[in-house]
């Protein structure tokens, strides 16, 4: 393997793909009611002494010990419908909980938090600023139990997730990233499409499906796919990767137009912030153009309308190149595949048994059954 293609690889493997599964953290403390006894809940003196915190009506937990993530977060939120049959945590958070690391509770900007959505068949549950409720029951077979708490399905998790957002662009984001954490399978989203013809919402979600993708490593991936295809341009290769005729990677492009060479790349913040990384994205620019490949770069912090524009001019500058003349290739070397099979092997010895049912270390939910039941 060449210098440069060690350069090559280093952009695209483990950072990438460490945002888009995850396993949930040990240390995670299940809420509890009030006990007069004290043995299985706090007493009241003692939330009044302040060792204990309440995070939703008549629900409490220490306050040490008490882990700041949003699986923690999930969990408090999630205790309020354990009891209510047809009850359920749903949306991003029932995503996150089955192992999709793109749903991490954090607005758009990073600087707040989401609230946990629930789905309840009573609407008698009081409000919680760090929840939304919705009086919608959950049939059986959209709802399971995974590691003591009720989560919805991640089909409907998915459905609900996109309805909410009410965007295309977003709603074409959440199915990505679920199809690209292995939640989810197209076959299966097109079949819930299908039966679920009264359903609010399910003309957004049959809008957003299609046009999703598992092989965006990003949700700005995603949103860069949006944009190319918004400028009219052919639909493209996702992260697909070009070798040089040696058999040497060139770069993994994270949209191309193998009929015009023609290569779209996202920079957003890991570019800029990671030290080293925007020295390696010059380098792959200039393996692109020494190769006759014509990358045109989209940044962080460009509009819709900006973004459309510069793919759609670049593209246009680019003529169409003859398979004769490339000195680049699709063909993938064996080195490749091989780095392939043995990288799968090593995801999944990561990851485990997919998805995980167990929490890293079992909790009991109080008025429900031991954890993983």
């Amino acid at each position: 393997m060449t210098r440069a293609t060690r350069a090559a690889l280093q952009p695209i493997d483990e950072e990438a793909l460490g945002r888009l599964w995850c396993h949930r953290p040990a240390g995670l403390v299940a809420p509890v009611p009030l006990d007069p006894t004290g043995r299985a809940g706090p007493t009241r003196g003692q939330v009044r002494s302040g060792r204990w915190v309440q995070v939703a009506p008549r629900w409490y937990v220490p306050t040490q010990g008490r882990p700041d993530v949003v699986e923690q977060r999930i969990l408090e939120q999630g205790a309020r419908v354990a009891r209510i049959d047809g009850g359920a945590v749903t949306g991003w958070a029932s995503l996150r909980w089955q192992g999709a690391a793109w749903f991490d509770g954090r607005t758009d900007d990073g600087t707040g938090e989401v609230p946990v959505p629930l789905r309840t068949s009573t609407s008698t549950l009081r409000a919680h600023p760090a929840s939304t409720t919705s009086a919608v029951h959950v049939p059986p077979y959209d709802r399971h139990v995974v590691a003591g708490l009720t989560v919805t399905t991640p089909l409907r998790a998915v459905f609900d997730e996109v309805v909410a957002r009410g965007e295309l662009w977003a709603g074409v984001t959440v199915v990505s990233m679920a199809l690209a954490a292995e939640l989810v399978a197209s076959d299966d989203l097109w079949h819930y499409a299908e039966h679920r013809c009264a359903w609010t919402g399910i003309e957004s979600f049959r809008r957003a499906w299609p046009l999703a993708t598992p092989r965006c490593a990003s949700s700005r991936e995603v949103w860069l796919l949006m944009a190319w295809r918004a400028a009219e341009l052919p639909e493209p290769l996702v992260n697909e990767p070009v070798f040089a005729l040696d058999g040497s990677l060139i770069g993994v492009p994270d949209l191309f137009d193998p009929s015009r060479g023609f290569a779209g790349e996202y920079l957003g913040a890991y570019h800029w912030r990671s030290p080293g990384q925007r020295g390696r994205d010059l380098a792959r620019g200039e393996r692109f153009r020494h190769h006759g490949l014509r990358p045109v770069e989209v940044a962080q912090g460009d509009s819709r309308g900006v973004a459309m524009q510069r793919l759609r001019a670049a593209w246009e500058r680019c003529a169409s190149t003859s398979r004769g003349r490339r000195a680049w290739t699709l063909e993938k070397p064996r080195w490749w595949q091989a780095r392939e099979e043995r990288r799968a092997a090593d995801l999944q010895r990561q990851r485990g048994p997919w998805p995980a049912v167990l929490p890293p270390r079992p909790f009991f939910m109080p008025g429900g059954d031991p954890a993983g039941s």
